[in-house]
């Protein structure tokens, strides 16, 4: 089985990183980086459309 990830960008500092879809928090809650803090809305840290659809298909 292959595990599916997300690719997330802070828009504070720049950090990018990859997340698995079951270890990030509802779409609507807010998120903080782990390098700067800086605290968004999950739906802010991706990097793409696609990363935000596979967040979709496991909520």
């Amino acid at each position: 089985m292959v595990e599916a990830f997300v690719r997330l960008l802070c828009p504070e500092c720049e950090k990018d990183w990859e997340e698995t879809p079951t270890d990030l928090p509802d779409l609507q809650k807010n998120f903080s980086c782990p390098d700067c803090h800086a605290t968004r809305r999950l739906t802010q840290f991706m990097r793409t459309e696609r990363d935000l659809e596979v967040v979709r298909e496991f909520q």
